[in-house]
């Protein structure tokens, strides 16, 4: 990056920090948490009242997303609902990253179970006894650490897009394989045969399961069809370089401040949610993606995700979408089965992460659970769904689909059929 790039970034960076400032100035503080070797960590929260109700705090996915910037929309749209929304930004993240004295935390200080606990320091700072508490992707993981450490603090929980810990990597990998590499099912079959002979051409395997995963989570199975089709023909490259791209962002390690800091929480996502997990050299697995090193030190996980759950008695509210394939309908199967009071809210042509992607239908699975409605949850599930988009389905969706339309020029007549050997 050359000088003027760099100093636009520093000056964008500069604009972000100020605006969170702003944000927890008015509408929230700090909680002084200590940290070993006398050190104290300023955590910062905020809160968007919107009536006298039973708090819901949301834990943001990653790890490594914050809390204060990029919800600000999402706080509002609770607000506006009459909801009560908490948010802690996890420490080694955003405003919660440095200690007093303004140093980085060190890596140590930074685990799911110091997270956590950070919550519980927050609601007794807001004089909060329990909360409704909705976790979102890894969000769902820190939820469930929270609920076994704190679990009389616990009204109720909304897992959206849950993880599966530690043992995770398998059953995504089998979901993802089963759909695009197998074509069991009737709507991805052709895609499959398509992914084949793209890998067996030589495609470039991260780039191919980057495009894969998230043209059919946000724009659907129909048009990554249409884009790989294109692809094999040798076209759509531009729109295959900006897709496959997309997730250069989502890497555990990489930094936007104030927006996304992977770097300190990169051992949470390495042992708590198994992302050390090797790449097993077959076509389509995400740990290509997520650049695990074979040197790197991976810690053991500080939590068991499934022993505490039998004694979750609380209602709990299993968010998952249709197209999910990060955290795959499974997972979400797996879960309900196993907790003693919960539902399964499946949502249609929906990605991962309703919280970030479909954010009045997080909401309001929220505010059903709230109001003590969580098991009307699975019969409301496609009025919910049919919600109107707010989040990143509402925008990168119909961008995806405008790019595709316009670099394939697909005759729809055409229905050669790929081969592996093509």
């Amino acid at each position: 990056m050359g000088r003027n790039g760099t100093r636009g970034s520093e000056r964008g960076a500069a604009a972000r920090e100020r605006s969170a400032r702003a944000q927890v100035a008015a509408h929230g503080g700090t909680v002084p948490r200590p940290l070993d070797g006398g050190r104290t960590l300023p955590l910062a929260w905020v809160r968007g009242r919107g009536g006298d109700r039973t708090p819901i705090v949301v834990l943001p996915g990653g790890p490594g997303l914050a809390s204060v910037l990029p919800y600000h929309a999402f706080r509002q749209l609770g607000a506006a609902r009459g909801l009560d929304v908490i948010m802690v930004e996890h420490r080694g993240v955003g405003l919660s990253r440095t200690d007093t004295t303004g140093a980085d935390l060190d890596v140590a200080d930074v685990t799911a179970t110091a997270a956590a606990d950070d919550v519980a320091a927050v609601l007794d700072a807001n004089g909060v006894e329990r909360a409704v508490v909705l976790g979102t992707s890894y969000g769902s993981h820190l939820a469930r650490v929270f609920g076994a450490r704190h679990p009389h603090r616990v009204a109720a929980m909304v897992l959206d897009s849950p993880t599966g810990g530690p043992d995770g990597v398998p059953a995504i990998r089998a979901h993802l394989r089963r759909l695009y590499r197998d074509g069991v099912d009737v709507r991805t079959a052709r895609s499959a045969a398509l992914v084949g002979a793209l890998a067996a051409r030589g495609a470039d395997p991260r780039d191919l399961t980057s495009v894969v995963r998230t043209v059919h989570e946000f724009a659907g199975p129909e048009r990554l069809e249409r884009l790989l089709a294109a692809r094999w023909r040798g076209g759509a490259r531009r729109s295959w370089r900006w897709i496959a791209g997309l997730g250069a962002g989502e890497v555990a390690g990489t930094r936007v401040p104030m927006v996304f800091d992977g770097d300190l929480v990169r051992p949470i996502a390495l042992g708590d949610l198994g992302f050390a997990v090797p790449p097993d050299g077959e076509v389509l697995d995400l740990q290509r993606v997520y650049d695990v090193r074979a040197d790197e030190p991976v810690p053991a996980p500080t939590h068991d995700p499934v022993a505490e759950l039998p004694r979750f008695t609380w209602p709990v509210a299993v968010i998952s979408g249709e197209r999910d394939l990060r955290t795959p309908r499974p997972l979400a199967e797996q879960l309900v089965d196993r907790l003693p009071d919960a539902v399964l809210v499946p949502l249609a042509g929906q990605g991962r992460s309703a919280a970030d992607t479909h954010q009045l239908a997080a909401l309001n699975v929220a505010h059903v659970v709230e109001a003590g409605g969580h098991r009307a949850l699975p019969r409301l599930a496609n009025r919910i769904a049919a919600l109107p988009r707010r989040g990143m389905q509402a925008t990168l969706g119909p961008l995806l689909a405008s790019a595709i339309g316009a670099d394939t020029r697909i005759d729809p007549g055409r229905r050669q059929v790929a081969r592996s050997d093509a």
